[in-house]
């Protein structure tokens, strides 16, 4: 299984190509995709566009069996930013659905508590997490791409049948797996669901 895990943001989206391998999850590519920095809000449909166009790329070179992007978080004080961030998800799962690849979204702290076993893990703790369950040398930079990493990797752990051979054969990313995600792990919410042809 293929996973893209995407980072989703107007300025610069992080993404991540993921494999299940025989010992686990293992990095295929990862980096960002950027607009042009100097637009103004008079060019928001030419930022969509160049970010739309680099997702495709990606999807086109890697062809993922599913595409992972995470939620939108609103803070009631800065509404216009979570509806900027929409246009940017709405390309991606445009991108996704005009190739029949899945598109599923998690929320940001059940990424957190899938990688770390806490929905409220900082960066450094995510980093640490990420590292350790990927075998990097050191912590994956920017953010924005440690942050695609995470997404990618929640999808693997909640979709993963059987716990791989190793360290993950007697705990799930460190944590009791039926503590973390309950008594049916399968069971997922509808948020997580795949879907094809719908934002």
């Amino acid at each position: 299984m293929r996973i893209l895990g995407i980072d989703p943001g107007l300025q610069t989206t992080g993404y991540a190509v993921i494999d299940a391998a025989s010992g686990g999850p293992r990095i295929a590519e990862a980096g960002v995709i950027r607009s042009e920095k100097d637009s103004g809000p008079a060019d928001l449909a030419r930022r969509v566009r160049v970010l739309y166009d680099g997702v495709v790329e990606v999807l086109e070179q890697w062809s993922p069996g599913v595409m992972v992007v995470e939620q939108l978080y609103a803070h009631y004080e800065h509404p216009r930013t979570a509806i900027l961030m929409a246009h940017a998800r709405g390309a991606y799962f445009l991108a996704g659905a005009q190739r029949g690849i899945d598109v599923v979204s998690y929320a940001a702290t059940r990424i957190k508590k899938v990688v770390t076993g806490s929905g409220r893990a900082g960066k450094e703790q995510m980093q640490a997490a990420i590292t350790r369950e990927l075998g990097l040398a050191k912590p994956p930079e920017p953010h924005d791409v440690a942050d695609a990493l995470a997404v990618a990797l929640c999808h693997y752990y909640l979709t993963a049948k059987t716990i791989v051979s190793g360290s993950r054969s007697l705990t799930f990313t460190g944590v009791n797996r039926e503590a973390l995600l309950g008594s049916d792990p399968d069971d997922l919410d509808d948020a997580a669901k795949p879907r094809k042809g719908r934002t």
